[in-house]
């Protein structure tokens, strides 16, 4: 029975690793696609301390590579069943039947961000099409930037734009938006940003990067919008559902978990963007992931 199981290689389940393997820990990372989450499409990262401009990839690797080296081991495969208890230890199966027992668990398995489902989306992420604004909204200084989505994260992420940008169009398809009244207050006083309700964004155009959107009104009429950026914010999914019997998950899906990253399950942590919590940023998942692996192998020790 190994001391600390990690479900999820992306920052907070790395960072996890490298602190446990320094507390002395045995520590197994489970890890369903490629190591490092989806920061590993960033272009650049501009936004965590110490390392500006590094690629996410680049970030990514020295993050698996190091815990490689303080002898980390990776399972590369998702886990289908988690069950047990602190008292009788706890049981991960995989898809591909992997077995592995441990004394305790960190849920690391982060979030995906909602896909607008259109053509050429993938191949323009990181080439005008971005999920994160705060990441990368200073790449578009001085330019015109839309976001679509109508909830408190889309108006949240017009408003910083509107700072920075000297056009910002918000794109949602109701005719008023889901945000806190304050934000949209808030919003609405930047005389440089300009709503567009019941629309969506039904098509993208662009040959190398993104150079404007196709808009579809619910009444079925079409426009052409030119920005040099779309930010979606149209929600997060989390996929905690294998989790349920060992972690309580709020209406969203989300593990329950405070800053502690303490679960309602002692034994089990969660970490990273996986977790309720207000900000979902490489640094918060990066600080989750060592403060649950120094409880957790505290805990595993019989601290």
């Amino acid at each position: 029975m190994i001391d600390v199981a990690i479900i999820g290689a992306g920052t907070a389940g790395l960072t996890a690793a490298i602190y446990a393997r320094r507390a002395g820990s045995s520590v197994t990372v489970f890890e369903g696609e490629a190591p490092g989450g989806q920061i590993i499409n960033t272009p650049e990262i501009d936004n965590f301390p110490g390392l500006p401009g590094v690629s996410g990839y680049e970030y990514a690797n020295k993050l698996f590579e190091q815990a490689q080296a303080l002898g980390a081991e990776f399972v590369f495969d998702k886990v289908k069943v988690a069950e047990g208890s602190l008292e009788e230890g706890f049981r991960l199966t995989t898809e591909y039947g992997t077995l592995c027992e441990a004394k305790t668990v960190i849920i690391a398995s982060g979030v995906k961000r909602r896909e607008m489902g259109l053509a050429g989306e993938q191949e323009f992420t990181g080439r005008g099409i971005s999920y994160c604004a705060t990441c990368d909204g200073a790449f578009f200084k001085g330019k015109t930037a839309a976001v679509f989505g109508g909830g408190n994260t889309a108006v949240e992420d017009a408003i910083y734009l509107a700072g920075i940008c000297k056009k910002v169009y918000i794109i949602h398809r109701r005719n008023q938006f889901r945000a806190d009244q304050a934000l949209v207050d808030e919003l609405l006083a930047h005389d440089n940003v300009e709503t567009k309700l019941c629309f969506t964004v039904s098509g993208i155009r662009g040959e190398d990067k993104l150079t404007g959107v196709e808009l579809t009104n619910i009444d079925g009429s079409r426009e052409e919008l030119t920005t040099d950026a779309l930010f979606v914010a149209i929600g997060l999914i989390p996929e905690n559902g294998v989790f349920k019997d060992i972690a309580e998950l709020d209406d969203a899906g989300y593990v329950v978990a405070g800053e502690n990253c303490e679960t309602s399950t002692p034994g089990v942590f969660a970490a990273g963007d996986c977790r309720t919590k207000d900000v979902r940023q490489l640094v918060t998942a990066a600080a989750d992931g060592a403060v649950a692996a120094v409880a957790a192998s505290r805990l595993s020790r019989g601290g």
